[in-house]
């Protein structure tokens, strides 16, 4: 059986440093930071007093009110997006097989804020259990997807894949899959997350995950330095139109890109912290190349899962190198997280809506915030510190590693038409 060719035809994002794809690449590309105290709910008593939250968004300025009320942000987020990435496909609804059309999404954790509201309100009650008749409808992850799916009434594939920071890289793998093998033509993938809340700074604060720098949180997320000390807690949306190539061509679709291959893995090693030799990184990108059919040599970037903890980003520095071997040295590797903080099942729409967007215009994003090189990670290697740099992009590589030990990484290339 032959493989159909799968390429990119909308794009959709709403993260820390920008509410539409314009704005997040004009944030990428200036080196902006996202992160700023917390708004959401008085911090003051919590180790980690910031976050990059979402800047100027309101959910009623794109949902009915009333609709509204019964989402979590993380589907209201998803939402948004998902009808921007639509609306940049351009489809004609009715021409569109909406039995080809599927919904494959991707999100760590739902509706955190929902769960939170509704136990408290419990727990301060009088032993009553009145829970709002949304509760679980509003709670549960898959939900996002059922209401894009809803919206637009694609009644393909549908489901949501929960791997915790590998959430949206898998869903966008599942999608590419249904796609090249022929069970769809069009799919609407990505991921959301809005898990800045009291029990999401609470719980990762209890692991040791994020960063305590309350005094300068612009340059808390500083993957590869020396001085790192954990990650920031990131929140908001990616969305992708997968299509099948021919399919494209036909309706006269514009075409950003080709999703050339995906690669998985587990490291199999502990809960929480990755495999010291990057052994579970290393496979996967080794897996992403072998199902792309290309070689190291044709790589020009990779953006790295890169969160900015002690552990994770020598691991991956590691792996880069095992993989790449002297090519390491001629990548442009970036951490996006170091503008956007890490937005858990959301991360790897909107990193890889990056690369993309590096493809299309020539421009690698930077890894801002680095003042002091770790002599633990090879300086050789180039991770575009500090500053975007102009670079003809043909092929580029980005990793997500979850809670667990998952691990994913999709390829994407310029297409050749």
């Amino acid at each position: 059986m032959k493989l159909k060719r799968v390429v990119v035809t909308g794009l959709g994002a709403l993260t820390p440093i920008g509410n539409t794809i314009q704005e997040y690449w004009n944030g990428l590309i200036n080196g902006v930071s996202g992160a700023a105290p917390i708004t959401y709910f008085d911090a003051t008593n919590f180790k980690t007093q910031f976050a990059c939250e979402l800047k100027g968004f309101n959910a009623e300025d794109f949902i009915d009110r009333k609709e509204a009320r019964k989402m979590d942000r993380f589907t209201q987020y998803a939402m948004v997006t998902a009808t921007e990435a639509m609306e940049d496909a351009n489809f004609n609804f009715d021409k569109l097989d909406k039995d080809r059309a599927g919904v494959i999404w991707g999100s760590g954790i739902g509706g955190l804020q929902t769960f939170q509201d509704e136990v408290t309100n419990f727990a301060t009650g009088n032993g009553t259990p009145k829970f709002n008749p949304f509760f679980i409808p509003k709670m549960i992850a898959d939900i996002a997807g059922g209401l894009i799916s809803i919206k637009y009434g694609l009644r393909g594939p549908n489901f949501t894949t929960v791997s915790a920071c590998a959430s949206s890289t898998n869903a966008m793998i599942d999608a590419f899959n249904y796609i090249r093998l022929g069970h769809a033509d069009v799919i609407l993938t990505g991921g959301s997350e809005a898990a800045v809340t009291i029990a999401g700074i609470g719980g990762f604060n209890a692991m040791h995950a994020l960063s305590t720098r309350n005094n300068d949180p612009k340059s808390a997320s500083r993957p590869m330095d020396k001085d790192r000390d954990g990650f920031v807690l990131g929140e908001g949306s990616g969305a992708l139109v997968l299509e099948e190539y021919e399919h494209a061509v036909a309706r006269g679709a514009k075409i950003y890109c080709e999703i050339g291959g995906g690669g998985m893995s587990a490291d199999a090693h502990h809960i929480t912290a990755p495999h010291p030799e990057g052994l579970g990184a290393k496979n996967v990108m080794i897996n992403c190349l072998r199902d792309a059919g290309l070689q190291v040599s044709d790589v020009d970037g990779v953006n790295m899962h890169g969160t900015s903890t002690p552990l994770g980003d020598i691991a991956e520095s590691k792996a880069i190198e095992q993989v790449f071997g002297e090519h390491a040295y001629k990548l442009n590797i970036n951490s996006t997280k170091s503008m956007t903080g890490h937005l858990l099942g959301a991360a790897g729409a909107i990193e890889t809506i990056s690369c993309i967007l590096s493809i299309k215009h020539g421009i690698v994003p930077p890894t801002i915030n680095h003042f002091t090189d770790d002599e633990s990670i090879n300086n050789k290697l180039n991770f575009t510190f500090n500053q975007a740099q102009k670079r003809e992009m043909n092929v580029v590589m980005s990793n997500t590693f979850g809670f667990g030990g998952h691990n994913a990484c999709v390829l994407i290339k310029k297409v050749d038409l």
